[in-house]
């Protein structure tokens, strides 16, 4: 259900002392903003707090209350310092446990690297009552518990898993899409894929690649609230496909 009237919000906490000490530049709020925006909510507030229980769970608790979702990056890793599950489960006032479901992916990721350990066990530590978000990136998933999300701070692994949330949240309007498909690599055509988005307002390029009967290939998925910016930025794409000799399959491969 959605109501296009609405303005729906949602706060975001950057946790991590690397981010307030300047050892790492944070390149979240950018990539969280633009894909909200085009989910057709909007970020409201941003709040960048260190590996500290009690600042996780002020700011969780303020922002939540403030608005229709709230997600944290960072801190949900196999070390000591990530917190973010304790902070977030005691904001919530619910207990951690082991996710099943977490636990079996994470014990197949590593089934070839050593096993699943003490610290990696980990990362499938959840609240109480969550779903967990695929991430195709690294073994360890997001987390979900309501309108609160938890994600990685690794800004890959982030992207990778609000591409899995694409069009799974309820917000101010429908997600329009379409779907062009290519025998390519997608690494030749990233700076297309990338030039496209940045022309296109309010857009997000979505990159599925695939290995098929010997040959590389990539379905490419445009989304947006307003059916004009697909179909320009459709057309910016399958013209930079053609000019650059890749033959293209419209609906996708």
């Amino acid at each position: 259900m959605t109501s296009p009237d609405r303005i729906w919000t949602a706060g975001l906490v950057i946790i991590g002392d690397e981010i307030l000490s300047g050892r790492t530049h944070d390149k979240n709020i950018a990539q969280v903003a633009s894909w909200l925006q085009v989910q057709g909510i909007r970020l409201a507030e941003v709040r960048v707090v260190p590996d500290d229980e009690g600042r996780i769970v002020e700011a969780v608790n303020a922002l939540r209350a403030a608005n229709d979702y709230l997600f944290t990056t960072g801190g949900i890793g196999p070390t000591h310092d990530d917190i973010t599950v304790d902070a977030v489960s005691a904001a919530l006032g619910v207990p951690v446990v082991i996710h099943p479901e977490a636990r079996a992916l994470l014990e197949r990721y590593y089934a070839d690297k050593g096993g699943l350990n003490e610290g990696r066990l980990r990362m499938a530590r959840v609240p109480e009552g969550s779903e967990l978000i695929p991430n195709r990136m690294s073994g360890a998933p997001g987390i979900r518990r309501g309108n609160v999300i938890l994600m990685a701070g690794v800004p890959h692994i982030t992207a990778g898993m609000l591409d899995a949330l694409t069009g799974k949240l309820e917000g101010g309007a429908p997600l329009i899409s379409e779907t062009v498909g290519c025998w390519v690599a997608e690494s030749e055509v990233a700076g297309l894929l990338r030039e496209v988005e940045e022309a296109h307002d309010e857009c997000q390029i979505g990159s599925y690649p695939f290995f098929r009967d010997g040959k590389v290939g990539a379905n490419f998925v445009i989304r947006s609230t307003e059916r004009e910016i697909v179909q320009s930025a459709m057309d910016s794409l399958t013209d930079g496909l053609a000019t650059n000799g890749y033959d293209f399959t419209p609906g996708g491969i």
